[in-house]
Order: structure tokens, then sequence, then C-alpha cells
């Protein structure tokens, strides 16, 4: 049997509602998880980087990294500002190490990577 076939019905819900609240309650469709897993950087080597040092988290959504092209989960973080955003990549947060496993990256490609994470996936809204 399942657990939930033995939980009441009041638990599932409120479980249910709590998993939707880690998630910031916007959980990604379908065509964003597909965008996030198949996009990279046009430039090749920003899309090296990404591949290296950013994909991994952000291509699956582990360790509460927004996933690129998941413009809602993004929205709060660029309010923050670029400047901050950077010094959160440099000085590591949450779940993201320092540099963002990107040692030998330079400020302004953390601004593009972050712009390219960011942009939302065309078929975000649909």
């Amino acid at each position: 049997m399942r657990l939930h076939q033995h939980l009441p019905r009041a638990i599932v819900a409120t479980i249910t509602i709590g998993l939707a609240a880690c998630n910031g309650g916007h959980s990604p469709s379908a065509a964003v998880q597909a965008h996030a897993a198949n996009s990279s950087p046009a430039s090749p080597e920003l899309a090296a980087v990404y591949q290296r040092s950013c994909q991994t988290c952000h291509a699956r959504g582990t360790s509460d990294a927004p996933l690129t092209g998941h413009g809602e989960a993004w929205q709060p973080r660029l309010a923050k500002g670029m400047n901050t955003l950077v010094d959160n990549v440099v000085s590591g947060m949450g779940g993201m190490p320092p540099y963002g496993l990107c040692m030998d990256c330079n400020a302004e490609q953390f601004r593009q990577l972050i712009r390219f994470m960011a942009t939302p996936a065309e078929a975000e809204g649909q």
C-alpha cells in the first residue's frame, strides 16, 4: 500500500502544499524543464563554462538553484540587482559554492551567465 493511503487526506494536502511552498509555489512547466535541460549559451566559450560550472544545478533545479529559463524563479533574484547576484555567486549562497564552481570566471562572465539563465524560456507562459 502507498503511504498516502494510510494518511488522512488533510495531512496529504498539507504535505503537498508545503512541498509547493518550498519551491516558492511556482513549479516550472514541462516546457521550462525541457528548456533548462537542453539549453546552452550561444557563445562557445560561455557554453563551456556553463556546462562545467552551472548546468549541473541550473538544468535540474538542485540545491534550490533556479532553473535556466524559469523566469518566475529568477524574478525575485533579478530584483536584487546584478551586482548583488554577482556578489552572491562569488561568495556562494545556499547550496551554491563560492564562484559557482568557476574559479577562473570574471564578473562579466558571471553577468552573462546570469542573464542567460534568467532569460525566460519562450514557452514558459504556455
